[in-house]
């Protein structure tokens, strides 16, 4: 995992055609490379406003940007703080998702403050929850109605990971 740079701009434009991406996250409908390169500017600028980090997911051998992932810090005067993810359509189900989760939730856990983390997944999603679970969250339920998704309200599963509470012995291939 890294920051994000300008030359992540074609992920950004390759996650904008997902069906899905751009409903749940930042990612625009169609990022032409202005606005690929607004999005990126957007992921360092949430740091410095508080609201967490924003992380390139890469892969080690070649530094390519294939994802993204957040650490956010909305709920840390709770002592909570969420996850979340997305990894680009060319490289899905390769394990890279639970590999990032793992280690950015270790991360996470460390920092001061921090005593649980949480993320939400819709229930369909099955490759996201399995991810999450092979990084050692726990279900802890369904909440209805939790999120909207484009123009409707729709149901997650909520995970929660605790320090000593998993990590990457389950970690494998999505």
């Amino acid at each position: 995992m890294r920051g994000f740079v300008p030359a992540d701009a074609s992920l950004i434009s390759e996650a904008s055609s997902d069906p899905l991406i751009p409903l749940i996250t930042t990612v625009p409908r169609t990022a032409d490379p202005a606005e690929a390169l607004a999005f990126i500017d957007r992921q360092h600028a949430r740091l410095r406003n508080g609201e967490g980090y924003s992380l390139a997911i890469t892969v080690t051998a070649t530094g390519a940007a294939i994802g993204q992932i957040g650490l956010w810090l909305r709920d840390l005067a709770f002592g909570r703080a969420s996850v979340g993810y997305w990894i680009a359509p060319s490289a899905r189900r390769q394990g890279y998702a639970a590999a990032a989760i793992d280690v950015l939730s270790s991360w996470g856990l460390a920092l001061p403050g921090v005593h649980r983390l949480e993320l939400y997944v819709e229930p369909w999603n099955e490759g996201s929850w399995r991810a999450a679970e092979r990084a050692g969250y726990r279900r802890e339920g369904l909440l209805r109605s939790w999120q909207a998704v484009g123009d409707e309200r729709r149901d997650m599963y909520m995970y929660a990971r605790l320090p000593g509470g998993g990590g990457s012995e389950g970690a494998g291939s999505e």
